[in-house]
């Protein structure tokens, strides 16, 4: 399998680079599925690899969307007079104020979030299991209510976002997608085999006795989570322009929409492996997609089913299963029963 895995990779690039094109029509469904994959890869890498299980990674999401708004609309007009509703007047963009505010979006909205990750994380992080789960949930319900108050950034009423300024726009935006995924992928593959994965494993497995071996454990969660928020931040920055028009609850910080989809496909895959939130995705996705077109009005109770049958009987994901079954494939070697010991063979 591992002697595969460069092959494996060449495929699966050529299948990114082309899937826009062979189904046009999917472009959308595609980008959607991309940031099913991100999420779930950065929440992995804080709830798998390290135990701690956050539910409010969606805050991250949301202020990733309106911090690049912010910065685009701002780098172009004054905020407030733009999100103002009883202002009239038409705001428009040029090519260059677009694709300049989209860049500058893209990057202050992912540094904008991991400095809020470590700012939160020093508070939430003296928290542990469903605590700290709960504490999370809890600053993205708050986020998205203030930010529902706040008349400056649009209020209850949300916030509009330039047009692109072209023909292809849902082929820009899926390559968007899909360049932070395999960028994020790259990095997660090298950063997997580092002292750093091992300082988080070790967090995970018993987090007083990695403090007793001297490891810095705030640091490295702080830094995990900070480096998860960096990338959804990207991805909710993306989106905003997706999405031209958004508001803070049900599209921005959407805690019981994509805040939960994220653990579901990591639960589904398998949590603490790098394929396992990709495969988990793609799975949910699919689920997600039939049931929404052909069980509409029964939709979300098929999720529900998902995520209780998922929760009770496969904890440990479809990886989790092929490494019970198919040790081999994933490098371990396990000692046959049938091999005899060499007590016996004296």
């Amino acid at each position: 399998m591992t002697r595969l895995m460069p092959v494996i990779h060449i495929v699966l690039l050529a299948l990114v680079i082309a899937a826009p094109f062979l189904l046009p029509d999917y472009r959308s469904s595609l980008s959607a599925l991309w940031i099913l994959i991100i999420v779930a890869l950065t929440w992995d890498l804080t709830g798998g690899q390290m135990g701690y299980n956050s539910l409010g990674n969606i805050f991250f999401y949301g202020t990733g969307m309106y911090v690049a708004a912010v910065i685009t609309i701002g780098m172009a007009y004054n905020v407030g007079e733009y999100t103002d509703a009883a202002g009239g007047g038409i705001f428009a963009f040029t090519p260059t104020q677009y694709f300049m505010g989209f860049g500058f979006g893209l990057i202050g909205a992912g540094l904008f979030c991991a400095a809020c990750a470590f700012i939160i994380g020093s508070v939430t992080f003296s928290l542990r299991g469903p605590y700290f789960a709960i504490g999370t949930l809890g600053v993205a319900i708050a986020a998205g209510e203030l930010v529902s108050n706040w008349e400056w950034v649009g209020g209850g009423q949300g916030i509009s976002m330039p047009n692109y300024p072209g023909e292809q726009e849902r082929l820009f935006t899926y390559f968007s997608f899909a360049t932070v995924g395999v960028v994020l992928y790259i990095f997660l593959r090298w950063l997997y085999t580092t002292r750093f994965a091992a300082a988080m494993n070790a967090i995970r497995d018993d987090e007083e006795k990695a403090e007793a071996m001297g490891i810095h454990t705030l640091r490295y969660k702080l830094v995990a989570w900070a480096i998860a928020a960096f990338f959804v931040g990207i991805v909710g920055a993306i989106e905003a322009f997706q999405a031209l028009h958004f508001e803070p609850l049900e599209t921005a910080y959407q805690t019981i929409n994509l805040g939960i989809f994220m653990v579901v496909c990591v639960l589904l895959g398998g949590k603490g492996t790098l394929w396992g939130p990709i495969i988990g995705a793609i799975m949910f996705h699919v689920f997600k997609e039939i049931t929404w077109n052909y069980f509409l009005g029964w939709q979300w109770v098929a999720l529900g089913a998902l995520i209780v049958v998922t929760v009770v009987y496969f904890q440990d994901g479809l990886m989790g299963w092929l490494m019970s079954k198919k040790p081999e494939w994933f490098g371990i070697r396990v000692e046959s029963r049938d091999t005899p010991t060499a007590e016996a063979a004296e």
